[in-house]
């Protein structure tokens, strides 16, 4: 939104009733709407279409993971351009992802629909449990439940009812986790900065812990078969334009890199801002500059990129506000401002460094704030 205001532009904002108080940054939004719910079909098209006869709307873009599909049916309502209804499915949908990844030549985890019970009884019979049963719909590792044997599975579908079909069950492959953050115009790639989780998120998630994760080695081959494969996987999915954080797992057992997921946005919990002082390259800053580009038909140039490395570190706190000064090496370039919150972004020209204090820090914040609580459990309907 600063970046769009900054270049001249109008800039409305729609959020819900609950967030309107939220520090938004107001001098660089002309108009705020709020409604009860944003996903609220028709009542949403209405707003929109309501809001459009007094304001030539040129543009939607989503802000948050949940927003991608109705932003998309927005855009085909009025016929705007940008990410349609049936490609926006290849990025919140995981059952979607998943097929269209694997036609384009991308190795994803053995999966099956929740849907056919023959279907299901003859994936359970090939693929060895554990299994990972995912809501088709849901953000990041939310709603995901570990299956260990057929009679778990029964139940689950039980627990489910009519939900079942929005869930897709897919093989649990212990190993690495990565993410590959991206820019992409005109449908290629052209920006990427891979990162490795210091735990999978789903472990955090479900078991507690410290997130961390840290930019790799440029000179590592891991880096180059990253974005290889990420690149492929942008390709597969039909992006055109906008930033990406896309999932990948080294699978224990083989080595091989697999596709887990990809979000057609910029990744969450403080990546972009580790993305920014690893490269120079804020993320929101360069998508907003490729959609305004594409919507006055002007070019885009990247700026140019440092080639530094960084990480973040973040928590649940037991403390309201933690005191995070005693975390002070000349590596610590940002500090997270939220209660019941703390986190560190390190940066440094040295990976060695970065992955040194990284894990240090890490073993200190377990002892100084940790809190764990238990994981949400959320259903949405696609």
């Amino acid at each position: 939104m600063q970046a769009l205001k900054a270049q001249g532009h109008y800039v409305l904002l729609l959020t819900q009733e609950k967030h309107i108080h939220e520090p938004w940054p107001r001098e660089s939004i002309d108009e705020i709407f709020a409604v009860p719910k944003v996903s609220q079909k028709p009542d949403i098209l209405y707003t929109v279409s309501y809001l459009n006869r007094g304001r030539r709307i040129d543009a939607i873009v989503a802000l948050d993971d949940f927003d991608v599909e109705i932003a998309a049916d927005l855009r085909e309502h009025l016929r705007l351009p940008g990410l349609g209804s049936s490609l926006a499915r290849h990025f919140r949908d995981k059952l979607a992802m998943r097929q269209v990844a694997q036609a384009g030549g991308v190795a994803v985890p053995e999966y099956v629909r929740v849907v056919n019970y023959d279907d299901l009884r003859e994936f359970m019979g090939r693929v060895p449990a554990p299994w990972l049963l995912k809501p088709r719909g849901e953000a990041s590792s939310m709603g995901i439940r570990r299956l260990q044997d057929s009679e778990q599975m029964w139940r689950a579908l039980d627990e489910l009812g009519d939900q079942q079909s929005f869930f897709v069950l897919e093989q649990y492959l212990p190993g690495e986790v990565f993410h590959v953050d991206a820019l992409v115009n005109e449908g290629k790639v052209i920006f990427a900065i891979p990162s490795r989780y210091a735990r999978p998120p789903l472990n955090v998630y479900q078991d507690g812990g410290v997130f961390v994760t840290r930019t790799l080695d440029r000179k590592d081959k891991l880096t180059k078969a990253l974005l290889s494969i990420n690149q492929k996987t942008i390709k597969a999915l039909g992006l055109e334009r906008g930033a990406t954080h896309a999932e990948f797992l080294r699978a224990n057992a083989d080595g091989q890199l697999y596709f887990i997921e990809c979000a057609a946005r910029v990744g969450g919990a403080n990546i972009s801002e580790m993305v920014e002082h690893a490269s120079g390259i804020n993320l929101w800053r360069e998508w907003a500059h490729i959609e305004a580009a594409h919507l006055l038909n002007q070019p885009y140039t990247l700026p140019p990129a440092r080639q530094d490395y960084a990480a973040v570190l973040m928590c649940l706190a037991q403390q309201q506000w933690p005191d995070t000064s005693a975390y002070n090496d000349p590596e610590v370039v940002w500090r997270a401002h939220k209660e019941q919150h703390a986190g560190l972004i390190l940066a440094s020209p040295s990976a060695a460094r970065v992955a040194e204090l990284s894990d240090r820090y890490a073993q200190r914040f377990a002892k100084d704030f940790l809190m764990v609580m238990p994981p949400k459990e959320s259903v949405r309907n696609m």
